[in-house]
């Protein structure tokens, strides 16, 4: 259970968290609609070689990750001396839990933190890696996740290819405004309610 919810189960909650936000979100699904299928033309589909030229898809990416980090609370650690946190004692083997929810949402790091704005990675050089402590959905250092790089790589190839080969809209007349974006689960945090899209294919 642990192999399936941390390789499949995160990854599956990310895409669609992305899919809800970009049809929350008009502009940034055109925008993105617009990079990939000019980046492959008529070629049929998304391949793994064309990943590095969608830079506009990688930023939503990134911005998912902020906003609906897959695992809120990262693995448990234990502190192996004594520190002092912001006038607190943590002292040795103490059980430390990291809140990547509430890092990724912290005004102090990010303007407007609860908007959804791909374009604020065009300058900013944070990434997801566990080097910048403002970002850190896939955790940091040895107790970081081993499956970043494949799961970044399917998450993007798998987006890229539904906004390529279909264009997306909302059953039964509703409008993105209508949306219920509610949050639901503790180990990984998914939709409260389903997505429930429909696929129209672009010719």
């Amino acid at each position: 259970m642990n192999i399936f919810v941390g390789g499949i189960g995160t990854s599956t909650i990310t895409m669609v968290w992305a899919m809800a936000e970009l049809i929350k979100n008009p502009r940034v699904m055109k925008k993105v609609q617009d990079e990939v299928r000019k980046c492959v033309g008529r070629q049929g589909k998304v391949e793994e070689a064309d990943l590095d030229q969608l830079h506009y898809l990688k930023m939503i990416l990134k911005e998912t990750l902020r906003l609906h980090p897959p695992g809120p609370m990262s693995i448990p650690r234990e502190s192996i001396r004594h520190c002092k946190i912001n006038k607190y004692d943590i002292l040795p083997k103490t059980t430390v839990l990291i809140n990547a929810w509430a890092i990724g949402r912290d005004p102090s790091s990010w303007d407007n933190p609860e908007v959804f704005f791909p374009e604020r990675f065009i300058t900013n050089s944070i990434d997801f890696r566990g080097q910048h402590f403002e970002f850190l959905p896939f955790g940091s250092g040895r107790r970081g996740c081993p499956g970043i790089s494949l799961g970044t790589t399917i998450m993007e190839l798998t987006l890229a290819n539904l906004l390529y080969s279909f264009n997306w809209e909302l059953p039964y007349g509703l409008m993105p405004e209508d949306m219920n974006m509610d949050e639901a689960g503790t180990f990984a945090v998914h939709k409260k309610f389903s997505l429930e899209v429909v696929p129209v294919v672009y010719k």
